[in-house]
């Protein structure tokens, strides 16, 4: 009876003991992938904060409050293709803008008169040479919805959030010696946008990547240039836009207006080309 009570307690002994090394095994490895996830969460706190601290110093910048409180834009200037860097055509355009989701473009070439106009997920467009309005396609209006989301005044005002997640890149090489501040958006698709800002905070440059018709990866990149004080805000007045680092095009503004009283009857949809032929009205 004895040997049989050694010998249960022998085996009990050696199951509780496998237990034992399995429960601090078990425990070891959850308190390491807590360690490992708290720390993950601590460096996507720190990148977020650093990031939120570029955003501030450029909102600043380029007119604090001001700057933030912009509902509405009209811009006028001249639209470039570039090949070779050298301007190949022109038109002359009016922008109307009231943030975030309604804007209405006015390109004048030779005689022609093109129009594109987006509200929200919806958006029409008016083909000059053949007097023709059609509703936006599907490829256009997720075009119009990527311009929002690249854009610089998407990220320092804030229309990111809820959609996209902030983080510090680090610094990248500037121009003469200097080191520019890199944050980059990523949203929910995936898709991905990275802005540049110099060491005063005046924005540099927007950079991410799309897909062409033939399912090559393409680097597009929009780069600032002469900033100027309109209303109090620096904005500005040159945009160049590089496709796999060759311009391809210039937004040269002349002048620009902003939180002028705009009219939701620009943004509907006109009756026929008629409607069309006289100048925007602001």
């Amino acid at each position: 009876m004895i040997k049989f009570i050694e010998a249960f307690f022998t085996f009990y002994m050696k199951i509780l003991s496998k237990f034992l090394f399995c429960f601090v095994n078990i425990s070891s490895i959850v308190f390491l992938l807590s360690m490992h996830i708290f720390a993950q969460n601590a460096a996507a706190a720190d990148s977020a904060e650093k990031a939120e601290a570029v955003i501030k110093k450029a909102v600043e910048k380029l007119g604090g409050d001001k700057y933030l409180q912009v509902k509405t834009q009209i811009g006028r200037g001249r639209f470039s293709v570039m090949s070779d860097n050298a301007i190949i055509s022109f038109q002359s355009f009016v922008d109307v803008i009231v943030f975030p989701d309604k804007e209405r473009t006015e390109f004048k070439g030779t005689g022609a008169k093109n129009v594109q106009t987006n509200i929200g997920k919806s958006g029409w467009i008016f083909d000059g040479e053949a007097q023709i309005i059609k509703e936006q396609t599907a490829t256009q209006i997720e075009n119009y919805k990527r311009g929002i989301n690249v854009s610089l005044d998407n990220l320092l005002r804030g229309g990111w959030r809820g959609a996209a997640q902030l983080n510090y890149v680090g610094k990248k090489q500037g121009t003469l010696g200097k080191r520019n501040d890199v944050v980059k958006l990523v949203y929910a698709s995936g898709f991905t946008v990275e802005f540049e800002f110099s060491d005063d905070g005046t924005p540099v440059k927007s950079t991410y990547k799309t897909t062409n018709a033939d399912g090559a990866e393409v680097k597009e990149e929009d780069r600032y240039a002469q900033f100027i004080e309109v209303q109090g805000i620096r904005t500005p007045f040159i945009i160049d836009r590089f496709t796999n680092n060759v311009q391809v095009s210039r937004i040269n503004y002349e002048n620009i207006e902003f939180n002028k009283p705009i009219s939701d009857a620009i943004f509907a949809t006109p009756k026929n080309a008629k409607e069309l032929k006289k100048d925007l009205k602001l």
